[in-house]
């Protein structure tokens, strides 16, 4: 078991720099110099120069990419007299550091946090951005992805006990349109029926945050009633999947000898969905909503935007607007550690749970 979970972490940390190194290419092969788009289309060669040279971008492309990485690593290499190379040191909260091995006398092994660099725009730390919106995206997907399980699972096992009914084909219809429907329009459609047409009956807004300002001064409140939107459009896709999940899964348990053996028993209709068939046909629904639960993380940038959610997705689709590159880098390897991690957890709950998966 020790090695199998090495072996994960191992092809975790591949994929994780194999991420690392495309995103630095491709943002560094895209068009627009970083310096101009800060200064203005007024700046002046020797600014452009200076802020390029402060970036680190008048080197060469190699020199940028380990320095990229040793920005990002934990564990980095500085030299003390050079502080140029070494972004972070220029911030308070990442100068904090250290030292696991001296190197001669200006070179040294240290131990700090990644560093994401700093905003074009804001000159702001990444990471501090990303932080202060990461929290409105997770109760985004959190209260999403429990929505679809809760109202997925529950009409899955009304599809299967009434299968061919009127509500079985129904659902099945619901589902796969729930599949087929994009994001944005999704957003854009319950905006506009549930916060718009029917806003006298709902109380819903098209737009709002988690945190809304008081019209009388007082400050920000919490202001929950802004998540239900953005939440149920979000949950849309994984719930017809949980649908069809398990209703395919339960009606397969259903037809196993086991189920008959019950039934030949006496054993009620309850006991035998409840305590027999159902938990044994949750482990193709419970692999979905694990996986889907950090795609909506990643896909909750269309969503966020239409809503006006304050999160990560807002902050991507303003950091593209601008040409914030740091922003964009910083998030898309954020959400791809996320990814990451989740899938490595989920291999090494399946390892513990069935032997087959750490022979193969």
């Amino acid at each position: 078991m020790v090695n199998f979970i090495l072996k994960r972490l191992l092809y975790g940390l591949l994929v994780l720099f194999g991420v690392v190194t495309i995103i630095f290419l491709l943002f560094n092969v895209l068009p627009g110099d970083p310096a101009r788009m800060m200064l203005g289309q007024r700046a002046d060669m020797a600014s452009v120069q200076a802020i390029n040279h402060d970036l680190g971008r008048d080197k060469p492309m190699i020199t940028q990419y380990f320095n990229f990485l040793n920005d990002l690593s934990p564990v980095s290499f500085h030299n003390t007299t050079d502080k140029n190379n070494y972004w972070y040191l220029d911030e308070t909260k990442y100068s904090v550091h250290l030292t696991l091995l001296k190197l001669g006398n200006h070179n040294e092994l240290i131990l700090k946090k990644p560093y994401l660099r700093r905003s074009y725009q804001s000159k702001r730390p990444v990471s501090e951005i990303l932080t202060s919106a990461f929290p409105a995206t997770f109760l985004l997907a959190t209260v999403a992805i429990a929505f679809a399980m809760i109202v997925g699972i529950l009409i899955g096992i009304l599809c299967a006990i009434y299968r061919n009914s009127f509500f079985d084909r129904l659902s099945l219809v619901f589902s796969v349109l729930g599949m087929s429907l994009p994001s944005f329009f999704a957003a854009i459609l319950f905006a506009w029926i549930f916060a718009f047409l029917l806003a006298d009956y709902t109380g819903l807004n098209m737009f709002g945050s988690m945190y809304t300002v008081d019209d009388f001064g007082r400050g920000e409140y919490l202001d929950l009633k802004n998540l239900i939107l953005p939440a149920i459009t979000l949950g849309i896709r994984p719930l017809a999947i949980v649908v069809e999940l398990t209703r395919s899964s339960l009606l397969d348990v259903l037809s196993q000898d086991y189920i008959r053996t019950a039934r030949a028993k006496g054993l009620s209709f309850y006991r035998i969905i409840v305590h027999h068939a159902l938990k044994n046909a949750m482990n193709p629904v419970v692999t979905a909503i694990t996986g889907w639960f950090a795609s909506l993380l990643a896909g909750a940038v269309f969503i966020e935007y239409v809503f006006d959610w304050k999160g990560m997705g807002v902050v991507i689709v303003d950091a593209l607007e601008k040409y914030d590159f740091p922003v964009i880098m910083g998030a898309v390897l954020f959400i791809s550690i996320i990814l990451i991690v989740i899938n490595i957890f989920v291999d090494i709950i399946y390892g513990m749970l069935d032997p087959k998966v750490r022979v193969s």
